[in-house]
């Protein structure tokens, strides 16, 4: 190479150096302006949403996670957690995770508006830009206005241990819930087995069924044989029963299983070929055979809860529930138990019927619950003949909807205590309880022959340890002596 192509490549290689140096100095003055005029990576974190919402109210008491979510990736140092602040309740851990920051709080308290404080510079961006100061105001869930109740049973002179557990029961409402469960068909604790197996708890009430009252005694029920209700109340439980009651399908029939509680709509035996003639209204015609019938089946009833009474056990007593079944939901709707098949009047008839049989017999250890519907006033057998307002409900899995229900019932009925008299996959107690539903005591439907609760299809495992984990739900373990 001569010398003249050696200056020209050297003067053409200062040239490159040279506009390398003068690009590299305006990029260094493009980041500059960056920085000055705030560039995105080194803007201050801005809060895009928070959980709870801000001003969000019904917000779980107790504890709670808020989280708040930015506009990029975070951090929180643990020097700037004491700028996190809430008056009234605790600040536990303070972390972050990518754009989220969470906060965990305790010892919320309901019915209160709280204002969560997060100062400046307890979180920063990835360039240690601090974000502004952030604050979430709330509000928890209010605390339901509980009227009071009747004072008195409605059954005069009642057992002293009646008068006793519906006092707990009246002290409770509002505050706690007792927790129940239902026999596997009839005589038995076998559901209460399952939830004690699966929580270590059992329930805080036992119901039984008399379902087979017109088969006992028999050489598979017999509803004299009290031991497994005595057991249960000696450890304490309450005791509730209900009463499918069966009658014949026609006149004169002595075949039992051709009995039944359904009534004429259709219902047939195996054999397909009767339909149940029991009517209602003619349970008060003397001399008719519904008559005979049923002062027969009451007199036997009668003398079986007396074996409670003289033993000292109370009895939250469930007869004639759901009378209503269909009529109010959708036209054409029927009763679906033959108590309900002649409509309110008659329901309501019978119902005082039962009640001043058992009154005359000198029955007083019964605390009486009527089951509602919600739509079905008319049915209502009155104050006088009712201690406690009870709602079945299936298949619901909102809690606001099950409160909903709940208010429903308030709403008409503020001078009894209302109770989630029979349930099956429906929300979770607690969801409930926290949306105000506040049920005296709740009772998940048995299913048959189950030997755990885990696939249970009315209350499942995880079902039930939420309901027993909760501090405002009583358990057998939780309960005074009433005896």
């Amino acid at each position: 190479m001569n010398s003249s192509m050696n200056m020209s490549v050297l003067n053409r290689s200062r040239g490159w150096i040279g506009l390398l140096i003068v690009s590299s100095f305006f990029a260094c003055s493009s980041d500059s302006e960056n920085e000055d005029s705030n560039g995105p990576l080194l803007n201050a974190p801005q809060l895009i949403s928070s959980t709870p919402a801000n001003e969000a109210v019904g917000v779980s008491d107790g504890d709670l996670e808020v989280v708040l979510t930015f506009d990029q990736n975070v951090t929180t140092p643990s020097v700037g957690h004491g700028g996190v602040t809430i008056s009234g309740a605790t600040v536990g851990k303070v972390s972050a995770n990518l754009k989220n920051v969470s906060i965990r709080l305790s010892g919320l308290e309901k019915a209160k508006k709280y204002q969560l404080i997060v100062a400046k510079g307890v979180v920063l961006g990835p360039t240690k830009i601090e974000a502004p100061q952030v604050i979430v105001s709330f509000s928890t869930i209010d605390v339901p206005e509980v009227k009071p109740v009747d004072a008195k049973l409605c059954t005069p002179n009642p057992l002293p241990q009646a008068q006793k557990v519906y006092d707990y029961l009246v002290r409770m409402y509002g505050t706690k819930s007792l927790s129940a469960s239902m026999a596997n068909v009839n005589w038995n604790i076998a559901e209460a087995e399952l939830v004690n197996k699966a929580t270590g708890k059992y329930p805080a009430m036992a119901f039984f069924d008399y379902i087979h009252l017109a088969w006992s005694p028999a050489n598979w029920i017999d509803y004299s044989d009290t031991k497994v209700v005595e057991d249960w109340w000696k450890a304490n439980g309450l005791v509730g029963a209900s009463w499918h009651w069966n009658v014949p399908a026609t006149e004169g029939e002595t075949d039992l299983n051709k009995y039944t509680f359904i009534p004429g709509n259709g219902a047939k035996n195996s054999e397909g070929n009767w339909t149940t003639t029991f009517r209602p209204e003619k349970v008060f015609v003397e001399g008719s055979w519904e008559n005979r019938v049923a002062k027969a089946d009451l007199e036997k009833m009668a003398s079986y809860l007396k074996l409670l009474q003289d033993k000292s056990i109370p009895v939250i007593w469930r007869p004639l529930h759901e009378a209503a079944g269909n009529i109010y939901e959708f036209k054409g709707g029927l009763a679906w138990f033959w108590w309900g098949y002649n409509g309110a009047e008659t329901y309501k008839k019978l119902w005082r019927y039962m009640f001043n049989f058992f009154k005359d017999k000198g029955i007083n250890n019964l605390i009486w619950v009527w089951t509602t519907q919600t739509k079905d006033v008319d049915f209502y057998p009155g104050d006088d003949y009712v201690d406690i307002i009870g709602r079945d409900i299936y298949n619901q899995t909102s809690g606001v909807d099950n409160a909903a229900q709940y208010q429903l019932i308030l709403n008409s009925y503020q001078q009894k205590m209302i109770a989630l008299s029979e349930c099956g996959n429906v929300a979770k107690f607690s969801e409930q309880w926290n949306t105000n539903a506040r049920w005296a005591f709740f009772m998940p439907w048995y299913q048959y022959n189950a030997t755990t609760l885990m696939g249970h299809q009315h209350a499942d495992e995880d079902w039930w340890k939420d309901a027993m984990n909760q501090d405002f739900v009583l358990h057998r373990g939780d309960l005074p002596s009433l005896k």
